[in-house]
């Protein structure tokens, strides 16, 4: 069985989210961390842990290999999206609707088969933005916000019975394991906040 070759960048638990200008801030997905690799015609998609998901999400793995990039390396959340557009952890968990499960992308760690990790945030985002340019059904770009606003879209997103938000220094580099420029703040009222397996 391969062994994944990019481990992901893990965010500290944070109580307040940053209102300085170099922050961005991305809703949290209630979902499963997967880092898709890419490789000529040969997609890998692994787990948090390093467990091989390929064969359980056809649909991310179709979407992969559709894409016109045949080297790159993506860090998001799989998903599964309800009828109202907001992620279903329970479904999810179940494993009833795996042919059904969605990919959002957050981060990019190799383009066009060049590893991108040491360059800053806001440079792997535009990567990450040109290889879904051409958006394919089941991977998703997945849309953030700069700045100051980050308080407030907490608060709507607690409004809206989201998880919550992971905000991210743009100008730092990727790296793997727990990492203090990349902070989470729950939704203290979600039903996420207390669960044992943190799947981010």
């Amino acid at each position: 069985m391969p062994k994944p070759k990019y481990l992901p960048c893990i965010p500290v638990r944070g109580t307040k989210v940053p209102v300085r200008p170099e922050w961005i801030h991305e809703v949290k997905h209630d979902g499963y961390r997967l880092i898709i690799q890419r490789e000529g015609k040969t997609v890998r998609l692994f787990t948090r842990n390093g467990n091989d998901w390929t064969h359980r999400y056809p649909l991310i793995t179709e979407a992969a290999l559709r894409n016109r990039n045949t080297s790159f390396v993506i860090d998001g959340e799989a998903v599964l999206l309800g009828v109202d557009g907001r992620s279903d952890f329970n479904g999810l968990h179940s494993r009833r609707h795996d042919d059904e499960v969605q990919f959002y992308a957050f981060d990019m760690l190799v383009s066009d088969g060049e590893d991108i990790r040491k360059l800053p945030l806001s440079m792997r985002k535009a990567s990450l933005q040109r290889l879904l340019t051409r958006r394919v059904d089941s991977i998703h770009a997945a849309p953030f916000e700069e700045g100051e606003i980050g308080p407030e879209l907490f608060r709507a997103a607690c409004d809206m019975g989201l998880e919550g938000l992971v905000s991210k220094h743009k100008e730092r580099p990727y790296r793997a394991g727990r990492c203090d420029h990349w902070i989470k703040v729950k939704n203290r009222k979600h039903v996420a906040f207390d669960r044992v397996k943190d799947s981010f």
